[in-house]
C-alpha cells in the first residue's frame, strides 16, 4: 500500500513486534515480514534483541540498525507480537543465558501486547514458563515436513484451512499431548500422528503456541539438512520434503497456503479485530 492510499484510511496500523531469538536473523525476517505482508491490513514491525547478545551470523551494523533491546520499548504497547524459535532446545530452560530476560518479555507481553505467537522453541518455553509444561527428548531430529490435523477447526485461527495440512518441523525435543490436557488454560488445537503436537492456544487466544516452523522458506530446511552434514552430525533426509525423497530433485512446497492463511488469520481475527483503537488500553484487556 502506498503513502498516499494508507493516509486515507481510517485505521490506525497495526503495531506488531518480533523477539528474533534465531542465529541467521536476516533470512528469519524475511520470512515473517513475507506473510506478515500478505493482507491489506497496515502493519508497524519492531525488531527486539535480547540485551547484551552479540549473534554471530548477522553484521553487527544490521543489529544496531533495526533491532531494539527491551528497556527500549518496555514502556510501549503493541497489537501484536511473535517469538521465534532459538537454537538452544536440548539445553534446560534455567540454564539459557537469557531465560531470565525472556521470560520478563513473556510476562510483559500479558500486559502490553494484544495476542502472542510463540514459535519452536519460544512455544516450549512459554508453555514451561506460564504452565509448567515439560518438554522432552527426542530420539532422532523430528525434521521435515508433515502431515496434520485439526482438533478445533471451528476457531477463527483456522479460516479457510483444509482438513489435513502440512508444516516444516526442525527440533530435538518435543511436548506432550497429555501435558497439555492436564492444563486447563490451555486448548490442543492441533497436531500430527508422526511430529505430534502442533499448536496449542490459552487466554482466548491471547496466546498461540505453535511447534513447527510454518513461516519455513522452500529452501530452509535443505540448508540445515546440508550444514549438518557437512559439520558431520547425525542427520537424516528431511522427511517428506525433497521430491522422490532425492536431494538432487528439490524440495516440493505443500505448506505455503496454509502458511499464509495462519498468519493472516492472526492478524485478522485475534489482533485487528480484538486490539483496542487506544493501545493503551491494552492493559485492560484481561483474557479475551
Amino acid at each position: 500500500m502506498d503513502s498516499l492510499r494508507a493516509s486515507e484510511q481510517d485505521i490506525r496500523p497495526l503495531r506488531v513486534v518480533v523477539l528474533n531469538l534465531m542465529p541467521l536473523k536476516i533470512t528469519t525476517e524475511t520470512d515473517l515480514i513475507r506473510l506478515l505482508s500478505n493482507t491489506p491490513l497496515q502493519v508497524e514491525l519492531d525488531f527486539m534483541k535480547i540485551k547484551g547478545h552479540t549473534p554471530k551470523n548477522t553484521p553487527i551494523e544490521h543489529m544496531q540498525e533495526f533491532y531494539k533491546d527491551f528497556d527500549e520499548i518496555e514502556k510501549d504497547y503493541y497489537d501484536g507480537m511473535i517469538v521465534t524459535g532459538a537454537p538452544v532446545e536440548q539445553m534446560p530452560f534455567e540454564e539459557v543465558s537469557y531465560w531470565e530476560e525472556v521470560t520478563t518479555i513473556f510476562d510483559w507481553a500479558r500486559t502490553h501486547v494484544t495476542s502472542t505467537l510463540y514459535i519452536c522453541w519460544a512455544a516450549q518455553a512459554g508453555l514451561y514458563h506460564f504452565y509448567g509444561v515439560p518438554k522432552y527428548d527426542l530420539p532422532a531430529k523430528m525434521f521435515g515436513v508433515f502431515r496434520h490435523t485439526l482438533r478445533e477447526p471451528s476457531l477463527p485461527i483456522f479460516r479457510g484451512f483444509d482438513d489435513e495440512f502440512y508444516v516444516p518441523h526442525s527440533r530435538h525435543t518435543e511436548i506432550r499431548r497429555e501435558d497439555i490436557r492436564k492444563v486447563p488454560g490451555l486448548t490442543l488445537l492441533s497436531e500430527s500422528e508422526e511430529s505430534g503436537v502442533y499448536m496449542a492456544m490459552s487466554r482466548g487466544g491471547r496466546e498461540f503456541y505453535i511447534t513447527g516452523h510454518s513461516e519455513y522458506s522452500p529452501y530452509t530446511l535443505s540448508d540445515e539438512y546440508i550444514r549438518d552434514l557437512n559439520k558431520g552430525l547425525p542427520i537424516s533426509v528431511p522427511h517428506n520434503y525433497y521430491r522422490n525423497n532425492d536431494p538432487a530433485q528439490g524440495p516440493v512446497v505443500r505448506w505455503r497456503g496454509h502458511a499464509n492463511l495462519l498468519f493472516t488469520n492472526w492478524l485478522n481475527y485475534y489482533v485487528y479485530q480484538e486490539t483496542p483503537f487506544n493501545i493503551e488500553d491494552i492493559k485492560n484487556l484481561g483474557s479475551l
